[in-house]
């Protein structure tokens, strides 16, 4: 009988491989829990698996079967112990929108926008009321400008290290939960962050005050004196912002515009402290070391010198991940190459399977919710792909490098198609030519000489040369008209298939066996979600916070009403909302209306524009507004009638006249009735109690069934509706009785922000609703609400469907 063994002797173990993946998929299947247990059932869990471990080291073979089960139920048990330790540690209910006092020190550099400032804040003391509270230990915290006459008063420069006394108001985590959508509260939940909140600085509150600098987080002080001095050197608000972004982990101040280039040519990951820069950066400093170590002989009669330039390789690229912000890219990569590092030093040379999968789990055990993160998989994958795919050969020579160097590009791009498409939504068609000018150039050129200028700045400027010259290019890519291939998102075992497929294609295998490959990349591309069967309709109301925005499809069109709000100058509901859903659900925009002028319906209006380039535009903007450069719009009118796929659309709401008269914009917001005969929804904008008395009136009456089949001979308002869409999200102002006694909804829904500073949907309209017997639907309580005219009783909540125990329940 043989066994498998590596170039030392060393046995490459079956067991050892079991153990790794169970710690892997145990870590995954304790992610998909939508509740915690109680901490004893987890430690009980523990136990068990352990009895079942000693087992198998006793009986050794007999019982070998048991590793991979009891290793995944130990790991399930302990990422559900930790979680249940966190969890415990959260901000209780009691204190959230009280003012509290903190005293604390602010702990990573912090983050300007043009709102104010973002940063962390760690807590030494905190009292409400006079009493003091237990809190969260670290804080994310923002400090804002005034508003009106106090718009010129700025929150000052805060530093690293200093410590600050200040009153805040707190609330749990809560961000917003679409499918498809970014998981702010994972995010914040692997950031250690259980509490968010602001600083109360206004004229009536007490005046924070900077109690003095402590020796406390010096490297992220470092970190902001080093940020500062690129801003102050480099007149080039983008170059500046890229170089901070390579040095110190910093991508604040990239410009959307910039990113939305990077990521339609595929270098997006190159614009952040990632993988494959820590990756280069041990590599360089190990060849440094490795070449300085051989200089002396003492040195390497002490130590082989490629195992000091292994160990010193690792050791200063740990030191530039810490210095970059330690984000979870870098300490994911500084993990994996530890692990493979610790391999080479004891002598080890494990199959690539085994090694793989080693520094896998070893990730794994540390960070767990990183297997919710796309850059995991991506790196995993891409690292996996490369190994398997390999040359057996050894190049020579300048010529055989650099093809396979583009060799190596053009795997992984093409194994991580279908990967990208399920996680993006969209796959860069010209990424693989991009990458190829891209990654040397940002590895071997920017970054050296950004990281250089540290010690000499005007090397700074060389830098900002050179991303200059790179982003002439990376632009002229990103207009080529075909530069991005946007697919709708596939389910997972399309997305498996199609993984399966770009591996196989890339694999050295015999042409026939790879070109199996093809067949299984299919469902990925030419996947299309079901749409409602003809006659019917749907309404998608979007969690984008204090704002409206829905998306209604019927079997072949698809409609968007208003485009949520716009939350900085850098961030509004439609990039980070509504374009990357209405990508995932393949939709093609006929007709985008915009209620009306406000900032909470218009915010993310450009955005869907952009990418809907067919989208039709119909509002009651004013004809000098800004989006009538992006689109000229169309006045919408009452009377205004149109029929997709035996749904009729029909705007109810305003007059001409109220155009003339000067109405406020609230007063002008277009009213939508959608309705297939037997189900309708009303989409009501930001109307209040005038307009509401004059559309419960005038509203003519219809005969049952008119569009349906036969009139029964009875009339009823053409005002009703099974679904509204809360009108002024649940404004006092609005939501009359009149108005309600002529809608006659079974369901409402109230689009508002989490403890939003309006007090939406308001208490006494909440009641109003109630002892009409409706229906109430927060997107607080709910995230995302899907209606279907096929199911009008069901309302879909995206907290319930995709449940998990990170994500904040609204009572």
């Amino acid at each position: 009988m043989t066994h498998d063994r590596d170039d030392t002797g060393h046995r490459a173990r079956p067991w050892l491989a079991r153990a790794l993946l169970g710690v892997v998929a145990g870590s995954a299947g304790q992610l998909q829990q939508a509740l915690l247990w109680d901490g004893a059932v987890y430690a009980a869990l523990g136990g068990v698996a352990l009895a079942c471990l000693f087992l198998v080291a006793v009986r050794r073979r007999r019982s070998r079967w048991m590793i991979l089960p009891a290793t995944a139920v130990l790991a399930f048990s302990l990422v559900g112990l930790r979680a249940v330790h966190f969890a415990g540690h959260g901000l209780s209910p009691t204190l959230e929108g009280r003012d509290i006092a903190l005293t604390g020190v602010v702990a990573a550099m912090p983050q300007r926008n043009d709102g104010g400032l973002r940063f962390r804040f760690e807590l030494e003391s905190a009292a409400a009321g006079g009493r003091a509270v237990e809190l969260p230990p670290q804080l994310a915290l923002g400090w804002y400008g005034g508003v009106g006459e106090e718009a010129l008063r700025q929150p000052p420069e805060l530093r690293a290290g200093e410590r600050w006394q200040l009153t805040a108001r707190l609330k749990a985590p809560h961000g917003n939960l679409n499918p498809h959508g970014f998981d702010y509260e994972l995010w914040l939940w692997e950031q250690g962050l259980q509490a968010t909140g602001y600083v109360r600085a206004g004229p009536k509150d007490p005046p924070p005050r900077r109690i003095g600098l402590t020796w406390k987080h010096p490297v992220e002080a470092a970190r902001q004196s080093v940020r500062d001095a690129i801003d102050a050197r480099v007149s080039d608000r983008k170059a500046a912002g890229l170089l901070a972004a390579l040095v110190v982990g910093d991508q604040n101040a990239i410009d959307r515009a910039d990113w939305d280039v990077f990521r339609a040519t595929g270098v997006a990951h190159l614009m952040s402290i990632s993988g494959l820069h820590v990756t280069m950066f041990a590599w360089v400093a190990a060849l440094a070391i490795g070449w300085l170590w051989r200089r002396s002989s003492r040195l390497c009669l002490s130590w082989p010198a490629q195992h000091a330039a292994l160990a010193c390789g690792i050791a200063l690229a740990t030191g530039y991940a810490v210095f970059s912000g330690w984000g979870v890219p870098a300490q994911r990569t500084i993990w994996m190459l530890a692990t493979v590092a610790l391999l080479r030093l004891s002598g080890r040379r494990w199959p690539w399977p085994q090694v793989w999968l080693l520094a896998c789990a070893v990730v794994v055990a540390i960070d767990p919710w990183s297997l919710l993160q796309p850059g995991f998989w991506l790196s995993f994958v891409a690292v996996g792909v490369l190994f398997a795919s390999a040359a057996s050969e050894q190049r020579r020579g300048a010529g055989g490098r650099v093809l396979a160097f583009l060799r190596e590009q053009g795997v992984v791009t093409l194994a991580l198609l279908p990967l990208s498409v399920l996680l993006f939504g969209q796959v860069s068609i010209v990424g693989l030519l991009a990458n190829a000018v891209a990654i040397p150039w940002i590895t071997l050129l920017v970054t050296p000489l950004a990281m250089a200028g540290v010690l000499f700045a005007p090397l700074w400027d060389v830098a900002a040369w050179a991303l200059q010259a790179l982003g002439a290019w990376l632009e002229w890519l990103a207009a080529w008209p075909w530069a991005t291939l946007s697919t709708a998102a596939p389910p997972l075992w399309a997305a498996a298939a199609g993984l399966a497929g770009g591996i196989v294609l890339v694999l050295r295998l015999p042409l026939a066996l790879r070109a199996l490959g093809l067949p299984l990349l299919l469902p990925v591309l030419l996947w299309q979600p079901q749409r409602p069967p003809a006659g019917e309709f749907e309404l998608l109301a979007a969690d984008i916070g204090q704002g409206n925005a829905v998306i209604v499809r019927t079997a072949a069109h698809t409609l968007v009403y208003d485009a949520g709000p716009r939350y900085s100058r850098e961030s509004d509901a439609g990039h980070r909302v509504l374009v990357p859903l209405l990508r995932a659900l393949g939709e093609k925009v006929d007709t985008l209306v915009l209620s009306h002028r406000d900032i909470d319906h218009t915010g993310g209006a450009a955005a869907v524009l952009a990418m809907q380039q067919q989208a039709a535009l119909v509002s009651s903007i004013e004809d000098d507004h800004e989006l009538q450069l992006l689109r000229s719009a169309s006045r919408c009118l009452a009377g205004q009638r149109w029929q997709w796929d035996g749904v009729e659309f029909e705007l109810l709401h305003p007059q001409p006249g109220d155009y003339l008269a000067g109405a406020k914009p609230n007063a002008l917001s277009c009213v939508l009735r959608v309705s297939n005969g037997r189900q309708s929804a009303l989409l009501a904008g930001d109307i209040e109690a005038a307009q509401e008395a004059r559309l419960a009136t005038s509203v003519r009456a219809e005969p049952v069934e008119a569009w349906g089949g036969v009139s029964t001979g009875s009339t009823r308002t053409a005002l009703r509706a099974d679904v509204l869409l809360i009108p002024h999200h649940g404004s006092k102002t609005s939501s009359t009785a009149a108005f309600l006694q002529a809608v006659q909804p079974r369901i409402a829904i109230a689009q508002a922000g989490y403890r939003n500073r309006f007090g939406h949907p308001a208490p006494p309209v909440l009641d109003r609703y109630r002892q009409l017997g409706v229906r109430v639907i927060q997107s607080a309580q709910c995230g995302a609400a899907w209606w279907r005219s096929v199911r009008p009783e069901v309302v879909d909540c995206q907290r319930s469907i995709a449940a998990r125990y990170w994500n904040h329940r609204v009572d």
